[in-house]
């Protein structure tokens, strides 16, 4: 049910939950809720680069479109009415994030090459797999938080989740043209980076990540006894979508595309991360200005 498809099947469904929100029906508000959730955090987790940045900004815009639930005309679709909201609360969010990252692909390439490698043997890479895989998708997160605000969303919604041009226009709001260049931009800087940096492009590049893995363990980049990318909840994004016809632009995107579309997808939640606990107040709809 990947909301950035043109075959998004969910429309009409999304239009009867909130018809029946509207007049009172929890229940229906929950399901709503359920059926954005995880798009709305992988979106906010892959702009943040940080879970607890993404819980924030998951429920800040999650309350902030129930909130304004009973403004919404039906006149266009519930995902592009919404996800407009989600991304303008996103470029317009100024909290400090978490933790320092690079800041651009100058600063990321000095970070990684200062780091020392070390080798390993083929029996230390199979065995250290979990770690030499978060070393790696970690790497590709911190990429994409190298472009500005405006250009990472148009990445991970035209490239990540494999949204066509319609649909990523229409929720950016902005011409198509406008939207397929500011998308090939991105790209382009991301892609140059890699080419020249990133050893899964190519094996001649001077960053290896099984070579990394020791000083990310040593800086705490990684945390060995608790990685990230390597647990039950998690899926990938290519397990997830069906991409359009239309998400890519040549040939020669499509390494790029796989390595980023390896990155981990939440598709699992806790009760109150998504503000069930406000549903079960029996004020609910008093408090969400609801009709």
């Amino acid at each position: 049910m990947n909301p950035f498809s043109a075959a998004y099947p969910s429309d009409q469904l999304d239009k009867e939950l909130i018809e029946l929100t509207l007049k009172g029906d929890k229940k229906a508000l929950s399901l709503l809720i359920k059926n954005h959730q995880a798009y709305i955090y992988n979106v906010a987790w892959k702009m943040t680069g940080n879970v607890d940045d993404a819980k924030d900004l998951s429920q800040e815009v999650l309350i902030k479109i129930i909130t304004n639930l009973s403004q919404f005309k039906f006149k266009s679709s519930f995902r592009t009415w919404a996800y407009r909201i989600v991304f303008n609360h996103f470029i317009n969010d100024k909290k400090k994030m978490n933790f320092v990252i690079p800041t651009n692909f100058e600063e990321m390439g000095k970070q990684l090459n200062a780091a020392p490698d070390h080798e390993m043997t083929p029996e230390e890479q199979k065995e250290k797999q979990e770690l030499i895989r978060e070393v790696r998708l970690n790497c590709l997160s911190g990429m994409i938080l190298c472009l500005n605000k405006e250009q990472r969303l148009i990445y991970i919604i035209g490239e990540i989740f494999a949204a066509n041009h319609t649909i990523g226009s229409e929720i950016m709001e902005m011409s198509k043209a406008n939207f397929r260049m500011k998308l090939s931009k991105a790209r382009k800087d991301l892609y140059n980076f890699m080419n020249n940096q990133c050893g899964l492009v190519d094996k001649n590049n001077p960053c290896r990540c099984h070579k990394k893995v020791k000083a990310a363990v040593d800086m705490k980049f990684i945390n060995a006894k608790d990685l990230l990318h390597n647990r039950p909840e998690y899926e990938t994004f290519q397990s997830q979508l069906q991409p359009d016809a239309d998400f890519l632009t040549a040939n020669a995107d499509l390494k790029y595309a796989e390595l980023q579309q390896n990155l981990s997808f939440k598709n699992d939640f806790d009760k109150k991360l998504f503000i069930e606990d406000i549903l079960d107040n029996e004020s609910w709809k008093s408090i969400l200005n609801l009709n």
